[in-house]
């Protein structure tokens, strides 16, 4: 059997030590910028393993350019990779391997909304957090890139979003 096109690991409790001085590098060099940096994804949820790359929400105010927050993250480091298929968002990474993705949107968005929504209501129902996990395992496993594995997780997802909306 070949092996996992993504790989997993069990969750590791440094992750949100990680996001932390990551913001505070980010925020003490755009301090200039009003930005809001959240740490989302799997690596954000207690307990679920996840992909070791820390995903950081950074959120500008609305109909504010993302031009000069663009500049002030590739100073840092970061690459970015445009809008990776998401209107609205300037999808930025950086580490070689792999350590930090980040997420430039408005604070306005859907897209900000929903990955705070998903992140919390995974943080406060461990079953269903258990269920991710679980499909995570699956998926990466199955399936033979990144994208397929992504996209798999895209009905879970929106379930996970409708059931958060319902509360």
């Amino acid at each position: 059997m070949a092996a996992p096109v993504v790989t997993l690991v069990p969750y590791d409790p440094t992750w949100p030590d990680l996001f932390e001085a990551e913001a505070t590098r980010i925020e003490r060099n755009v301090h200039d910028l009003l930005i809001r940096l959240e740490h989302v994804g799997s690596t954000a949820v207690p307990r679920i393993a996840a992909r070791p790359v820390i995903d950081i929400l950074a959120g500008r105010p609305p109909k504010t350019p993302a031009t000069p927050y663009i500049a002030a993250l590739r100073q840092l480091g970061y690459e970015h990779m445009g809008t990776a298929g998401i209107p609205g968002r300037e999808f930025f990474r950086r580490g070689e391997p792999r350590s930090h993705h980040l997420h430039l949107v408005s604070w306005t968005t859907a897209f900000w909304r929903d990955q705070l929504l998903f992140r919390d209501y995974l943080r406060t129902h461990e079953a269903v957090a258990r269920e991710y996990e679980t499909l995570k395992y699956d998926l990466a496993v199955t399936l033979p890139d990144r994208k397929l594995y992504a996209d798999a997780k895209s009905p879970f997802i929106r379930r996970v979003l409708r059931e958060a909306r319902a509360l």
